[in-house]
């Protein structure tokens, strides 16, 4: 067991950031409700925006633009689409088109069950338009290290969190068999689960192997990626947001590229994820995980 979790980590580089970097952390209610999961240290460098949802990715992109490394919070990754147009509109094409740059660390923040437009999980909807860099991190040392990664670059980053990680202090590893059956290639908080439904499906004689993502966008298919697939010849990815042209689709189609093997995904259904039943419509948990791999293997 580690000796951080994800949130103490994130605070830990927060205040390094704010306090020796010059670093600036932008957001709404961030001292209001629990400095946001208590990942956020009480320093300077923390500025409270108002209510506007819209405005507040324009301040921190304009932040950027001046040589400052600012980190916007989105508390709730609904509220992307409504901050949505600094970041892809401007921050994402600056460089391109005019060889300056934005690099906005966006946190945003994903869970399960706390509303209608509170729930979503919207990563796919980055990894789609050009400029930015993508990842789902759920661990303490997968943070720092896509926090090295951020501060190497200087292209707005898009960093996909959960609530689900913020106590976790376990490192994630791969979980490779002989001989496997099939292999499983979880992102955000299905890796959780993914790993859940191994074990589950161990006990009932199918050998899963687990291959977990964290990078979504550069999505690069190494050995790591491909050679699980290569031995299983079948594969699930599974993702906590939208199947239908979401991540789960978009990788599971380069991963069948790729290894020349047809590669199935799950996420959520079509249709409004929610607070209670019967429009829940939760994250794919191990049960859905067992229930998917069983089908396929029946293919």
């Amino acid at each position: 067991m580690g000796s951080k979790t994800v949130a103490e980590t994130i605070k830990e580089i927060t205040r390094k950031h704010l306090v020796e970097n010059n670093g600036i952390l932008l957001g709404e209610s961030i001292c209001a409700v629990g400095w946001v999961n208590n990942t956020v240290p009480n320093v300077k460098g923390v500025v409270e925006l108002p209510m506007t949802d819209v405005a507040g990715s324009g301040i921190a992109v304009g932040i950027s633009l001046v040589g400052r490394r600012p980190i916007f919070v989105i508390r709730f990754q609904d509220f992307l689409i409504l901050n949505g147009s600094s970041l892809i509109f401007y921050a994402a094409k600056i460089k391109e088109l005019h060889k300056a740059s934005a690099p906005v660390f966006v946190r945003a923040i994903a869970s399960d069950c706390l509303g209608p437009v509170h729930s979503g999980v919207l990563h796919s909807i980055f990894m789609h338009f050009p400029g930015f860099r993508v990842c789902s991190p759920m661990t303490p040392k997968e943070y720092r290290a896509i926090w090295k990664d951020y501060m190497a670059h200087d292209e707005p980053f898009m960093c996909s969190e959960h609530r689900a990680s913020y106590a976790n202090t376990e490192e994630l590893d791969d979980i490779i068999y002989k001989n496997a059956d099939i292999t499983i290639y979880p992102v955000s908080s299905c890796r959780f689960e993914a790993v859940k439904a191994s074990k589950r499906l161990h006990e009932d004689g199918i050998k899963c192997n687990v291959v977990h993502l964290v990078w979504l966008k550069p999505f690069v298919i190494d050995k790591r990626i491909l050679g699980p697939l290569k031995q299983t010849r079948k594969a699930l990815v599974v993702d906590p947001g939208h199947e239908i042209a979401g991540a789960s689709r978009s990788i599971a189609y380069e991963l069948s590229l790729a290894g020349g093997y047809a590669v199935n995904a799950l996420g959520l259904l079509d249709k409004t994820k929610c607070l209670c039943p019967p429009l829940q419509n939760k994250s794919p948990d191990a049960d859905k995980i067992c229930k998917r791999v069983k089908e396929i293997l029946k293919q």
